[in-house]
């Protein structure tokens, strides 16, 4: 027989975004239950660089748009909860560095260096020289420029952690949550194994898993979009920490790395940029090889002799947009009794619990009150990262 529980929300997928949202509505007063089919955090959230915007880095062609403002708070709420003074207590998760910076390999572009001194970027932009310089840069070899952004890097499965810490009992793991449909086209409810789920309200926060979740309830509207990337992992001893984009010739960065500890005490560059977005159709020894040649002429003096190399393919989804674009924003759509939502990036996972929360506001659910979860419920584990798994 299948047991029923009852809560005021269902959220289906647990990484960062559900976690956030999951942990804001608890703290709201409601009776949540989220479900997640593997690890949390195990689709895209552990396979981000853990950077948290500002946006900058959308602003390379020497203007302010609409993807620059719509992230450009970010990096400031996050900072009040890892203090311990935002909508959520995150204090004492890593920080893995308190800023992100840009690096030009040459003489920067005249006029982007005059947009970066500008009074709109004022506080979010700042050119850093001397014994102010990363550690990476501080060689007789570099003879670029160095910016500092308003940006900060954290340990994902660290904020993963925190973040199912403040969850409580709302967690529930099930490999193969089943949407029950009713004869209006609402969802009826989730089928678990051995356990059905019924709430006021349920969430879809489940990145790529959303698509199939759709189609099991037999929606096919919003659509998804994936946008692939291919990223190369560096893993050595004496890595030095860098934490930057590096500045090309076209209006994305050429680079973005970032450095994460492993659990052998080695550590880990991470790359991303323009060199996962081109390398999505290389074969993983071609990339690195690609890698190998960039680090070289970028970072010659840096010995990466005894380092391993390897790939990690990963899909970014997102509601479909014309021309596979990027969202500007995190979405939220209403749709029968559900919200449908993907946050586009890591940053914007407080941005899309506001948009749940005023949805909620807006359709009037509120909290009826529910007894807690039974204790003997399957739980879900956090997932490992990346840097030690791909490594094995």
């Amino acid at each position: 027989m299948s047991t029923t529980l009852d809560t005021d929300i269902c959220i289906i997928g647990g990484g960062v975004a559900g976690l956030w949202l999951n942990a804001r509505l608890r703290k709201a007063g409601y009776h949540t239950v989220l479900i997640e089919r593997g690890a949390l955090g195990g689709g895209q959230s552990v396979k981000s660089q853990g950077i948290i915007h500002g946006g900058i880095k959308y602003a390379l062609g020497g203007k302010l748009n609409a993807a620059t403002e719509a992230i450009a708070d970010m990096p400031n709420r996050w900072r009040q909860c890892l203090t311990g003074e935002g909508e959520l207590d995150l204090s004492g998760v890593r920080v893995l560095s308190q800023h992100h910076y840009l690096w030009s390999p040459g003489s920067l572009i005249s006029n982007l260096a005059g947009f970066f001194a500008s009074k709109a970027l004022r506080g979010r932009v700042d050119q850093i020289k001397g014994k102010a310089l990363p550690t990476v840069f501080n060689n007789p070899g570099f003879k670029g420029k160095v910016y500092q952004l308003g940006e900060l890097v954290l340990d994902v499965p660290d904020v993963i952690q925190r973040l199912a810490e403040l969850s409580g009992d709302s967690l529930i793991s099930d490999n193969n949550p089943h949407i029950l449909r009713d004869d209006s086209g609402e969802i009826a409810g989730i089928q678990l194994a051995g356990t059905r789920v019924r709430a006021s309200r349920y969430v879809l926060t489940a990145g790529e898993g959303t698509e199939g979740l759709l189609q099991d309830w037999g929606v096919s509207e919003p659509a998804m979009q994936r946008r692939p990337l291919q990223m190369v992992l560096v893993k050595g001893p004496d890595l030095p920490p860098l934490y930057a984009h590096c500045l090309g010739a076209s209006p994305k960065p050429r680079l973005t790395v970032t450095t994460h500890p492993c659990e052998d005490g080695q550590w880990c560059w991470y790359l991303g940029g323009d060199l996962a977005e081109q390398g999505v159709n290389q074969a993983p020894d071609q990339l690195i090889d690609q890698a190998r040649r960039e680090l070289r002429e970028l970072l010659p003096w840096i010995d990466l002799s005894a380092c391993q190399w390897t790939t990690l393919p990963v899909n970014r989804a997102e509601p479909a947009q014309s021309g596979l674009v990027r969202p500007d924003n995190a979405y939220v759509q209403a749709c029968h009794n559900a919200l449908i939502s993907w946050p586009t990036k890591l940053a914007l996972a407080p941005n899309l619990s506001d948009l749940v929360m005023q949805e909620l506001t807006r359709q009037q659910v509120t909290s009826t009150g529910h007894p807690p979860l039974p204790p003997d419920l399957p739980r879900p584990r956090v997932a490992a990262p990346l840097w030690d798994a791909c490594f094995q």
